[in-house]
């Protein structure tokens, strides 16, 4: 092991990946870790069975000697048992990931599935990395580079932030480092379907039928893509679809009607468990459909828009959608039941049915 000298800080070569860790000849517990763009002194320890770190600060900022010192200092603070009440370093992006990820009421196992998707994609190169390595200047960088695709670049580095946010409610970390980020403009595209007898054309020419129930009852009941894929029949009552867990962290009841069992009927007996199988796919369901003119989302949308044109309220159309409300009134005292929501379904069903009826 090498004396950790102002020479060998500045000397020591940054990494093409990862982190080197080059612990002090002299002060036991100085630790400088080097990585692909910065330098960083922490004291570390074991204590009581657990490894704790604590960061001392950056190379050039912090000097080798103004570390050695602080390390001294923490040493002599820990042998008279201070140490037991210093907290433990940054964790990793991973350990941050999967902490956030481990929460009781987080969303769907879908949602966890797409986080851990994301950061293997875009920042796999981090995941070793301790959260206080990571700076402006690389989530800046990182932003920039996926300039190509501004939506994922926005949704990755505000997942990023909101995984750094979780893991500073335990450790003592600054504001996350998104705050220098100039969050690309994105425009929803809005689309709808504003000739549904050319959509019932397209369904009706879909050669798989499990494929035509599944996009007419998205179009129905203005479900999300996964919520009607994952449906199970046990979830698919007389008067109501229950989803267990929904994109918001909640339970969802959806009152159903007539109409809707005559558009599952053809489903009945294909599975005991799932409402569109398919035995080829690992998870027992269909995930990926045939794909039509409209996406899966342009027909939420069509739902929305058809129902405010039939005159439903704003209110309860974001009901049905499974919308959070924007009032206090609304997440906490106002809950429509199934009953007061069923009436406003039929007006929808029926106005979608007669948009969309063959001539």
């Amino acid at each position: 092991m090498p004396k950790l000298t102002e020479t060998f800080a500045r000397k020591v070569p940054q990494t093409k990946s990862g982190t080197d860790k080059h612990w002090d000849s002299e002060v036991r517990g100085l630790v400088l870790f080097v990585g692909k763009k910065s330098k960083t002194w922490y004291y570390q320890k074991d204590v009581g069975g657990q490894t704790r770190r604590v960061l001392i600060g950056r190379f050039p900022v912090i000097s080798a000697d103004a570390a050695r010192q602080t390390a001294l200092g923490f040493a002599l603070d820990w042998g008279r048992g201070a140490g037991k009440k210093t907290q433990i370093g940054a964790p990793t992006l991973a350990a941050a990931m999967e902490a956030y990820l481990a929460r009781p009421r987080l969303r769907s196992e879908t949602h966890k599935h797409n986080v851990r998707q994301q950061f293997d994609l875009h920042l796999k190169d981090w995941m070793r990395l301790p959260l206080d390595e990571i700076s402006k200047s690389m989530v800046v960088e990182r932003h920039r580079s996926m300039a190509a695709t501004p939506s994922a670049a926005n949704h990755t580095l505000k997942m990023f932030r909101t995984v750094w946010n979780h893991a500073r409610r335990i450790h003592d970390l600054p504001e996350a480092p998104t705050m220098a980020i100039e969050w690309y403009d994105e425009q929803p595209k809005g689309i709808i379907i504003e000739d549904l007898k050319g959509w019932r054309h397209a369904v009706d020419d879909l050669y798989n039928p499990i494929h035509k129930v599944f996009y007419e009852l998205i179009l129905f009941t203005g479900l999300r893509k996964t919520e009607a894929l994952t449906l199970e029949w046990k979830n698919v009552r007389e008067d109501h679809i229950h989803l267990p867990m929904t994109k918001n962290g909640r339970s969802f009841d959806l009152p159903i009607l007539q109409k809707h069992h005559e558009i599952l009927a053809p489903m009945q007996g294909l599975s005991r468990k799932w409402v569109f199988p398919s035995p080829k796919a690992p998870s027992g369901h269909v995930g990926a459909p045939e794909k039509i003119k409209w996406s899966p989302h342009a027909h939420r949308r069509t739902f929305a828009t058809v129902a405010m044109e039939a005159g439903v309220l704003e209110e309860i159309v974001g009901r049905l959608l499974n919308h959070t409300p924007l009032s206090i009134t609304g997440q906490r005292y106002a809950k429509p039941s199934l009953d007061a929501l069923r009436p406003p379904m039929d007006v929808v069903c029926k106005e979608l049915a007669l948009r969309s009826e063959n001539p």
